[in-house]
This record gives structure tokens, C-alpha cells and sequence, in this order.
């Protein structure tokens, strides 16, 4: 029976602490790493009888495997740490080494012991250029995200600033709504101020016109009329209440005179009585062609006769103080249409433009 043959010595890696290799932040000693082991005829206990061990397919034993099976699970672990961590994935690589079959075959004592070598990716996949691809897929994977975030950014920039026009665009649409508001409220007010101020100057011209007209007017009447005498005072007035009047008022207008002052026509008529009259005294009443009778009372003498016609300023009659008085005066009646109640004499004379 031949003997097994030694395994060439595997060169010797001194076990490495990397705190990173499995994620971890402090190194532990049950995860690794694990130093290589080389069977010898001095480790390896010698097979007695024909028993040999079947080799495996693609030259690992079924300790190898279970070795091989751990190792991949650990440098996934590992990887997805690294992956997760963000910092490249490491790449473990098993040295040459020979089947557990291998060592029981006589017949392959000559033969060069199975290679054995691989580069496990974070997937625990043997690639022998997975690191540096998964190290470019993560580069890749971050400037993804990278790009997803300043896209979701610049979305966001271009949302918010959507909504800061539409914000600005109602508040300007809000604000010119507004002043055009304002405008037509000071349109409207200043179109009324304007109508209102055009009704008070046609209001003024009508009033000015009007005053020129009357103002014409009288000055044609005063043509025709004149005050019953002249040089004298005003003493009593229309409606001044006293003890000293039967009816309790005064019911014509004083002109105080001298006593012979002339009394005229204050207007063109008719001598329709001419003669004493009581508390009157010598009354002289002048009927205007409109029908208005003209009172002259407390006269000295009278001048005219019942039925004679007279034209404006001439004499009727002097100023005296007969009748009930208290002294030489005129006293001047208005009734018109020969009404026995009269009017103001002030007011009338005004209507005739004159000024007593």
C-alpha cells in the first residue's frame, strides 16, 4: 500500500484585523478572519484498507465545500455591510489548494494539486472582476440617487416657485382689481362733482339771468310807477301789532312828511272815491287798471274827484293829519281786486320796483 505524499506548504497570510470587513464597528474574534489549514502527513491520519474518498466535481471536497459555502456567506455579509456602509465591497481570494480527496489518492501523488481560487463578490459569487464592477455599480447607484434627489429638488424649487407666481399672479390680478375699483369709485365721484357743479352753474346763470330779467323788468315798471310822495320817513309798517290800530295791527305803510307835502299817482287808473272816511280821515282810493286799489289816507286837501282818470305822478292830494293820528303822515293801503283785507305796501311797491 503506498503511502500519501505531503501537500505542498500554502504560503502563510498573516490573519488581518479590518473592522470593516463584516460591518462591524470593533473587531471580534469568532467572525474572522480565519487562518488557512494545511494538512500534513503528520496532521492527516493514514488510511488503512482500499477506502479512498471520491473526488467532487470542480475539485472541492465536501469539507471544502462547507468551507467554501461559509466563507461566501461571510463575504456577503460582508459586502452587503460595505454596500450599506458605502464603501467599496472587498474582494477575498482562497489560496490553491488541493482536495481532501486528493490526499487519499494514490494514484494522483504525481499529479499538481487543484486550483482553487476565486474573487467572491458582495453576493458571495466568484467574479474576477465583481469588485471593481460593484464598485462602479455603486458609484453608479449613487450618482442615481444623487440625480433623483436634485431632480425631486429642483421639482420642488419649481413647484414652490409655481405657487409663489400664482400667489403673486392673484395678488396682482386682486391688487388692479382693486385700483381699477378705486377708479371707477373716483371716476364716478368725480363725474358727479362735475355733473353737480355744471346744475349749480346752470343753476347760477338761470338765477343771474333771471335777476337780470326781473331787474329789466323793473326797471321798466319803475317807468311807470313812482312813490306816492317825497321827503319823508318811514315810521310804521305792514302787520306791527298795536293798542293804538281798531284791528289790533297796522294795516298799511307811514310815510311821515311835512304836513302839504304833495301826494302823487303811483300809477296811471282811476279815481273811484274821494271824500272823508272816518278814522282815515280825507281818503282819496285810486283803482289801477288791474284792479288793485290804492288807499291814501289822512290828507290834508284832495285834488281830484270821484270817476276822474289819472296818469302816474300826478297830484291827488296833500300830506295832512286828519282822522285818527298822532301826527302829519300818509298812510298807504294795497288791496288787490278790492279786497277788503290788504297787503304789505312795502312788498308791493318792491313787485313795481321801487325802493321806499
Amino acid at each position: 500500500m503506498a503511502s500519501n505524499r505531503p501537500v505542498p506548504e500554502a504560503p502563510f497570510i498573516p490573519a488581518q484585523r479590518d473592522t470593516e470587513t463584516f460591518g462591524y464597528g470593533d473587531y471580534r474574534a469568532e467572525e474572522g478572519p480565519w487562518e488557512e489549514w494545511n494538512p500534513t502527513e503528520d496532521s492527516v491520519a493514514p488510511v488503512r484498507g482500499r477506502h479512498r474518498v471520491a473526488k467532487q466535481r470542480g475539485g472541492f471536497a465536501r469539507s471544502s465545500t462547507v468551507l467554501g459555502v461559509g466563507v461566501i456567506a461571510a463575504v456577503g455579509a460582508g459586502g452587503m455591510a460595505s454596500a450599506n456602509t458605502g464603501k467599496p465591497p472587498v474582494s477575498i481570494s482562497l489560496p490553491d489548494m488541493p482536495s481532501v480527496g486528493s490526499l487519499f489518492d494514490d494514484d494522483s501523488a504525481d499529479a499538481q494539486p487543484a486550483q482553487a481560487t476565486a474573487t467572491l463578490s458582495p453576493l458571495g459569487l466568484p467574479s474576477a472582476d465583481e469588485g471593481e464592477d460593484n464598485a462602479d455599480a455603486g458609484e453608479v447607484l449613487r450618482n442615481r440617487i444623487m440625480a433623483q434627489a436634485e431632480q425631486q429638488q429642483g421639482q420642488a424649487e419649481s413647484r414652490a416657485t409655481t405657487a409663489a407666481l400664482a400667489v403673486a399672479e392673484k395678488q396682482s390680478a386682486a391688487a388692479a382689481a382693486k385700483a381699477e375699483k378705486e377708479a371707477a369709485a373716483e371716476a364716478a365721484e368725480a363725474k358727479e362733482k362735475a355733473e353737480a357743479a355744471a346744475k349749480e352753474e346752470a343753476a347760477a346763470k338761470a338765477a343771474e339771468a333771471k335777476k337780470a330779467a326781473e331787474e329789466k323788468r323793473l326797471a321798466e315798471l319803475a317807468k311807470q310807477y313812482v312813490l306816492p310822495t317825497s321827503s319823508y320817513t318811514i315810521t310804521s309798517t305792514f302787520g306791527q301789532a298795536g293798542s293804538m290800530w281798531s284791528s289790533g295791527y297796522h294795516t298799511g305803510l307811514d310815510f311821515a312828511a311835512p304836513t302839504g307835502s304833495l301826494l302823487k299817482a303811483v300809477h296811471s287808473g282811476t279815481i273811484t272815491e274821494a271824500g272823508w272816511a272816518g278814522s282815515y280821515g280825507y281818503r282819496t282810493v285810486l283803482t289801477l287798471d288791474d284792479g288793485t286799489e290804492l288807499w291814501f289816507c289822512h290828507q290834508s286837501s284832495i285834488s281830484v274827484s270821484t270817476g276822474q282818470k289819472v296818469s302816474t305822478g300826478e297830484v291827488i292830494g296833500r300830506v295832512g293829519a286828519t282822522g285818527n293820528v298822532t301826527g302829519p303822515h300818509l298812510h298807504l293801503e294795497v288791496h288787490p281786486g278790492g279786497a277788503a283785507t290788504g297787503i304789505d305796501p312795502m312788498a308791493w311797491l318792491q313787485g313795481k320796483g321801487l325802493n321806499p
